[in-house]
């Protein structure tokens, strides 16, 4: 009988609980320090300050991951995500405080020794936990015997892969080559034990209760021998398909149907990951809409006046996975600026034509050389500067065509120039702002490296990485770098 395993944030259910119970712990002690023998919880005050930690550590083990692969990590990689978790848990306190500008006079003392004592309990259960957990595993696999069939170009690696990753949970105690006889040899150490008619002999005649089935792309899924083994008794594994290492692909089992299907993508987010991007988005489309209300009331007379003509500036883009939507802008362009984009498209700072970006866009409103060679910026400057000019774009975020962070949607010229690799950017919904635009904007000219830091993005995405863009996005606007 196969024991299937937990998924998702279920899947570190108990980290989740001794983490609760270490934060509460740091809290209860310090509040002892500051105030003497009593508990927190007998204070109203500062009860609530209690259920708002339970609350703050809940939400960032959920949305950021906290303890994806925790039982790989080091010792200073735990102490390092212990510390980034401890952080967020404190910037949530001390925000909350400071936003609610409570009357009561809270221990300033108690809230940041709490912090302080969250890493340290923190740290010393997860390790002591992790190391319990590992020798309890090494323990249930020995009574865990695995079989490696395979052929030989692949058997080595099979070997150290299994060696290396499940080593806690299986005892590999032998290898069927299937391609050769080598019955009585090792490979790595490990014995092979049946060659390519006597597998299901071999099975039947051994200790094993896992097969793990690892043959070349080209071979045909081998549906007689998982039948016969299974038929055995014997919990068969197949691998279908295995992603290169650094591809950033990401892997998981699904049904279509009545198929079982292995999914392979670039990126993954949970449920509860997307809705909480959804609700980011919302939530800030909605503020960024009552500002570009209010910048509508200044910047229209200023663009009428200077170009006469539509306050908004509409254009179809590319979005996600191909979908085309018409993205909203305040005008900072005359209004022959796309037919005067051809005539302009040798100066083009991206040769390639995959975007487009030059010094001195005559296009923009009142920018023009003067005789003497100098540059003189007008409005249109100005509204890109700050990126006033892209606030429209909130409506298309609470429209659902794209997200506070994400790619750049391209233009449909630029969209028919892609080679098939470029598509990777748009597997999310594109961004008013993203990595490529807080990694120095229109300095960056070649598209290749905007194509990887979009494809770094989205690999790596997370709803921290989200809130650190966004934050970014701030000070790189106000201190206008890479803009024109």
């Amino acid at each position: 009988m196969y024991r299937k395993k937990a998924g998702g944030w279920l899947k570190h259910f108990d980290f989740i609980m001794l983490d609760m119970l270490c934060l509460q712990a740091a809290f209860m002690l310090a509040y002892t320090v500051r105030m003497g023998p009593s508990s927190p919880y007998s204070d109203g005050e500062y009860r609530g300050i209690g259920v708002l930690l339970l609350l703050a550590d809940l939400v960032i083990v959920l949305l950021s991951g906290t303890f994806s692969g925790v039982l790989r990590r080091g010792r200073y990689e735990e102490f390092a995500a212990m510390l980034r978790h401890a952080c967020l848990v404190e910037a949530i306190i001390i925000m909350y405080l400071f936003t609610a500008r409570k009357n009561v006079d809270y221990s300033r003392f108690i809230i940041y020794l709490t912090g302080v004592l969250y890493v340290c309990i923190g740290y010393f259960a997860r390790f002591l936990w992790k190391v319990w957990l590992l020798q309890r595993r090494a323990a249930f696999a020995e009574r865990r015997s695995l079989l490696l069939v395979t052929e030989y170009a692949l058997a080595g690696e099979s070997v150290e892969d299994v060696l290396e990753h499940s080593s806690d949970q299986f005892l590999l105690t032998g290898i069927a080559v299937l391609d050769r006889d080598m019955r009585g040899q090792e490979l790595s150490g490990i014995p092979v034990v049946a060659g390519t008619g006597d597998v299901v002999e071999a099975v039947c005649r051994s200790w094993v209760d896992e097969a793990l089935v690892i043959l070349p792309r080209n071979q045909a899924y081998p549906a007689e021998l998982a039948e016969q083994l299974a038929g055995m008794g014997v919990v068969v594994h197949v691998s279908v398909f295995r992603a290169e290492e650094g591809s950033g692909m990401r892997q998981s089992v699904n049904h279509l149907g009545e198929h079982t299907v292995l999914t392979t993508s670039i990126g993954y987010a949970t449920p509860l990951q997307q809705f909480a991007k959804r609700a980011m988005d919302i939530a800030g489309g909605i503020a960024g809409c009552l500002i570009t209300c209010v910048l509508f009331m200044i910047l229209a007379p200023a663009i009428l006046i200077s170009s006469p003509g539509p306050v908004f500036f509409t254009q179809e883009r590319v979005g996600m996975n191909g979908k085309r939507f018409r993205i909203y802008k305040f005008r900072s362009m005359y209004m022959d600026a796309e037919e005067r984009k051809t005539e302009l498209m040798e100066r083009n700072r991206h040769g390639d034509g995959l975007m487009f970006k030059m010094e001195a866009d005559p296009r923009i409103i009142g920018c023009r050389v003067l005789p003497d060679g100098t540059v003189r910026k007008g409005l249109g400057n100005f509204m890109r500067n700050y990126s006033l000019d892209e606030f429209p774009q909130f409506f298309n975020v609470l429209k659902g065509d794209m997200s506070l962070v994400g790619t750049r949607p391209p233009t449909l010229d630029e969209w028919e120039r892609y080679e098939p690799h470029h598509r990777a950017r748009l597997a999310v919904r594109p961004g008013i702002t993203g990595l490529w635009q807080v990694s120095g904007r229109s300095r960056i000219t070649d598209f290749e490296e905007v194509v990887r830091l979009d494809t770094k993005y989205i690999t790596e995405w997370s709803m921290g990485l989200d809130l650190r863009i966004l934050l970014r996005t701030v000070r790189v606007v106000l201190g206008r770098d890479g803009a024109m």
